[in-house]
């Protein structure tokens, strides 16, 4: 019996599939460089009896800037430090068992998600944390502080729960297999009735492509329609499901496809505010809260295919239009008034004029007013003809 136990483990190591070497990447090296440097700080300013101090960037819009040929916000020279005090120990304390969680995942060639590293928590007595807003406000500040260092939430093992999105068209993505680090070839045209999901980590990835643009899409109505009749094959394309406001893997997604395969990116939302100010700016430029990570994660090539207040005009959508909400014209406002993007940007400012004085509202679907596939036969490829239309 003996025998046969042995000669079955031997058979089981066998298949056991071979784990590749572990090579710490360069973002790996510099994460757990940047760890160590600061917890050195820490430790000498506590050695010469001195308080310890980490200093943030403050992240708000006030403390951005923009210029049109950066095409992101900037993060400002705001800071905000918190040294090591009474009311701060458990805040401090909390900062530094996070670093510490990001470089045993760095080196173990492990992840945590945001939920993963609140209840992480629940054994750091005293420093646990409450609840998981506490937990990332903290972990908010860290990619903060990293971020001065060309680092994200991403290369501190820290991943995102929320959906990647989903991709058809003309693109080969290149992954590899974890385990075994083997090359794993996806092509994104043979996908069935479904389409690629975009990965929560992306840096890794390679592609090929002959595809002419992106065309990152709001709706996940829309996106299926463009992909169920293969509109992707006709005008030789990548089609990308935002879902609403883009995660940040598909705006890091479709920033590193674009950059390294020079493509342009043209944004198709629904003509409201917050269409425009909230899920094309950010794709576009990023967000004052962000801005440590936009430009890593902004995609400043894009521009807004449509649709646009003149596209209501134009294709006689007034009758398939809702009145715009107060909260839309609020956030118009603030837009204007406020929001250094649009405030560089003469062609967005009279878009959202126009659309205030219209009052209304339209969405993607509204061009089912002309027919089911009017978007694809009619209103796309006379939008992709008419590029001057589109807005910066």
């Amino acid at each position: 019996m003996a025998k046969k136990k042995a000669t079955k483990k031997a058979s089981a190591a066998k298949v056991a599939p071979k784990r590749a070497p572990r090579n710490f990447s360069t973002e790996d090296k510099k994460t757990v460089a940047v760890i160590d440097r600061t917890a050195e700080s820490v430790h000498k300013k506590i050695i010469g009896r001195s308080l310890p101090e980490l200093k943030f960037p403050v992240r708000s819009l006030s403390n951005v800037k923009y210029e049109k040929k950066v095409g992101y916000f900037e993060l400002g020279k705001g800071r905000k430090a918190r040294a090591l005090t009474f009311n701060t120990v458990k805040t401090f304390a909390q900062t530094l068992r996070l670093m510490s969680l990001s470089k045993e995942m760095v080196q173990a060639n492990d992840f945590a998600t945001k939920r993963d590293a609140y209840y992480q928590s629940k054994n750091w007595g005293e420093c646990r944390f409450k609840n998981q807003p506490e937990s990332d406000t903290v972990m908010d500040d860290i990619e903060a502080l990293v971020s001065l260092e060309g680092l994200t939430r991403e290369q501190l093992r820290y991943r995102p729960e929320e959906h990647g999105g989903a991709l058809a068209g003309q693109l080969v993505v290149i992954d590899k297999d974890r385990e075994t680090g083997e090359e794993i070839r996806i092509d994104c045209t043979r996908m069935g009735s479904g389409a690629y999901t975009i990965p929560s980590s992306v840096e890794h990835l390679r592609f090929e492509t002959k595809a002419k643009f992106i065309l990152a899409i709001e709706t996940s109505g829309m996106f299926a329609r463009l992909n169920e009749h293969k509109y992707w094959r006709n005008a030789n394309c990548i089609l990308v499901s935002m879902g609403g406001v883009p995660s940040r893997a598909q705006r890091r997604f479709i920033r590193r496809l674009a950059d390294d395969k020079k493509l342009p990116v043209y944004c198709f939302v629904d003509c409201d505010p917050y269409g425009f100010a909230n899920i094309y700016r950010t794709l576009k430029v990023g967000s004052g809260n962000a801005a440590h990570i936009n430009k890593f994660f902004c995609v400043p090539q894009a521009q807004l295919l449509g649709l646009t207040p003149q596209d209501i005009i134009d294709f006689e959508l007034k009758d398939a239009t809702h009145p715009l909400a107060e909260v839309d014209k609020k956030r118009a406002k603030d837009a204007l008034k406020n929001d250094p993007f649009f405030q560089s940007h003469t062609p967005w400012k009279k878009a959202l004029q126009q659309l205030t004085k219209m009052e209304v509202r339209a969405e993607q679907q509204a061009l089912a007013k002309h027919g089911l596939n009017y978007v694809i036969e009619e209103y796309l490829p006379w939008k992709l003809k008419n590029k001057s239309s589109f807005l910066p």
